[in-house]
């Protein structure tokens, strides 16, 4: 999907209580007016096996998508930009904001708030919601202007958050769509023009793309009738990316079904420095499969369905709005479109001829690749590089990076992750894993730090043994004081901090060493214990803590502790009631306050 992409009364980042409700409350009113219905939209995707990380490990360099063949028709792409840019001097000039850098903090503000509800920091994550919606209204909004679907995407993702923030989640009630069983076929002027492209100057790219699409469409086939979607749907990517699973356009769309950054976040597709599982062809597919069916409900038929796909829906509804007493079809449309969607739809239905009958625009078909052979996951937890898990499986050379394309590094993270095998290899790499050698990315010029409630920059400087004027070139700040929960920043480490190499936990001494982006909530877990223990055998007076510090677990009584997973119709109270324990000790040994949502699923610590 090849897509282009406030005033309020108090500086922006400078919110007190009350203020901060006031926004929440006009965010809400706001975005019921904006999205009718959107309490009742899921946006999730149909599968999404790994959710946004809790805590995101110290990034390494990001390894560039391979260059991605030309699509014909589109100018060549630009690489993904590299995250540690040059610093540039703001303080006093009169500039163009960046709007591709308030688009990405708006997203990373999503994620943030994602991952503290996920932790019960309810209070945070409205924080976090709150300067999205503020950094949204911020981006362009001409209805013209390559940031339309961006708005389009994070205005649906703060409408999910609001949601979850303000009410206990429940499980989500599958969409019954009633699809037409195929796609009308026009063949008009425009498709003929597509036909002649691709039989005459194109002629070799679409022969490639048939040949590669045999990796990939028995897969998308099966998912497609799953869903109860036309099976001529499974052809598209051969227009969106020529089947590259690591196709990368100009507008930073990205993997086999070109998803752009925001809406593979709005649908589930998570991105950090270690994967991009827009690159992931199951969980991509997953992804478009439930766009697709969110547009062909909005817009009832296919060819509308599809150029929102390519244009984004918040362009298309805007046309179809002002003709408010006459259905147009897309046809209608069509001169109202941009350039690029206007060849879109019919560059699809020109692949549809050819491929159904081939031998009437002069073509013999090449045989298409097999089938990526038959896989199982295994959970990994230590990061090693595939070319070494290859060697030792007898594998041949990038026969993991195929089957595990949204591994960025070509490595697995340094938390858990379910790589993708070859079926009867699992036993054999169990056995090796433990003596393949770690994989160390090389140290990053910056690492990346999560702001918490109570921070200031100050203190963030000093934790990282960085400095405050070097924080605000990295991240282009104007002001020391314009910093909010959630916000994600880059902290240089040239000759300053250095993530430790010796391991999390000292066995001697019963301590752990912070690591970035670690918390109390995420430490107390991992060891089985409660943050109200931690808190209470370091004596420390709040949640924050910073990397480096060591703080005493203790590991040794975690058998002690009962634990309870969450059910659907629990509530805190009832909890504490059935294990005979005071509610306020059953908040403080989970970090939660009298605020904390919780969800089925959850596992949560009796004291």
């Amino acid at each position: 999907m090849i897509s282009p992409a406030a005033e309020t009364n108090s500086a922006p980042g400078v919110i007190n209580v009350k203020q901060r409700f006031n926004i929440s409350f006009l965010t809400i009113l706001i975005l019921m007016v904006l999205l009718p219905g959107c309490g009742s939209m899921n946006s999730q995707p149909a599968v999404v096996e790994s959710p946004l990380p809790q805590a995101a490990p110290t990034p390494a360099p990001t390894a560039l998508p391979e260059a991605a063949e030309e699509t014909p028709g589109q100018e060549a792409a630009a690489e993904d930009p590299v995250e540690a840019e040059e610093a540039v001097e703001t303080e006093d000039a009169e500039e163009t904001p960046d709007y591709a850098a308030l688009q990405q903090q708006a997203l990373d503000l999503c994620q943030s708030a994602n991952e503290f509800l996920d932790q019960g920091e309810v209070d945070d994550a409205i924080d976090a919601v709150d300067h999205a919606y503020e950094l949204m209204l911020s981006l362009p909004a001409d209805h013209e202007g390559e940031y339309l679907q961006a708005r389009e995407d994070i205005r649906r993702l703060i409408a999910d958050l609001i949601g979850r923030a303000y009410s206990s989640p429940g499980a989500a009630s599958s969409p019954t769509h009633s699809f037409d069983l195929g796609l009308a076929l026009v063949k008009n002027e425009q498709v003929q023009r597509e036909i002649r492209k691709f039989s005459g100057p194109e002629k070799a790219f679409f022969l490639s793309s048939y040949e590669r699409s045999g990796k990939y469409r028995p897969m998308i086939l099966k998912k497609l009738e799953k869903a109860g979607l036309p099976s001529q749907l499974s052809w598209l990517p051969l227009v969106e990316s020529g089947f590259k699973v690591k196709a990368y356009s100009r507008a930073s769309a990205l993997g086999l079904w070109q998803f752009i950054a925001s809406t593979g976040q709005r649908y589930g597709l998570s991105r950090n420095s270690w994967i991009d599982e827009r690159m992931d062809p199951e969980k991509a597919t997953d992804a478009a499969i439930a766009y697709l069916s969110e547009l062909h409900d909005l817009f009832g038929d296919w060819p509308k369905a599809l150029a929102a796909y390519n244009c984004g829906e918040a362009r298309v509804a805007r046309l179809q709005r002002s003709h408010p007493d006459e259905y147009l079809d897309f046809w209608d449309l069509y001169n109202m479109l941009p350039s690029e969607t206007r060849r879109y739809v019919p560059r699809f239905f020109a692949t549809l001829m050819i491929v159904e009958h081939p031998e009437n625009y002069g073509f013999e078909l090449p045989e298409p690749d097999s089938s990526l052979e038959d896989w199982i996951r295994v959970s990994i937890h230590r990061s090693v590089k595939l070319e070494t898990l290859d060697k030792e499986l007898g594998l041949p050379k990038g026969s993991l990076q195929e089957l595990n394309p949204e591994l960025r590094n070509h490595a697995t993270p340094k938390d858990s992750y379910e790589l993708k095998v070859p079926m009867g290899m699992q036993d054999l790499l169990l056995e090796k894993i433990a003596s393949i050698p770690e994989y160390k990315p090389p140290t990053p010029a910056y690492i990346l730090h999560r702001v918490r409630r109570g921070e200031t920059l100050s203190g963030i400087a000093r934790r990282y043994r960085s400095s405050i004027r070097g924080i605000m070139r990295a991240n282009h700040l104007r002001s020391a004081n314009r910093i909010w929960p959630g916000q994600r920043l880059k902290i240089p480490t040239r000759g300053g901090y250095r993530a430790p190499s010796t391991p999390a936990y000292n066995p001697s001494s019963g301590t752990h060493t912070v690591r970035p982006g670690e918390s109390l909530y995420s430490i107390a877990r991992r060891y089985r214990t409660t943050v109200d223990r931690i808190k209470r055998e370091n004596k420390l007076g709040s949640n924050l803590i910073h990397p480096g510090q060591k703080l005493k677990v203790s590991a040794g009584s975690r058998s002690d502790l009962k634990r309870y997973t969450i059910r659907k119709g629990d509530t805190l109270g009832r909890i504490a009631q059935a294990h005979g324990v005071k509610l306020s000790s059953l908040l403080r040994a989970n970090g939660l306050s009298s605020r904390s949502r919780i969800y089925p699923g959850q596992v949560l610590v009796i004291p």
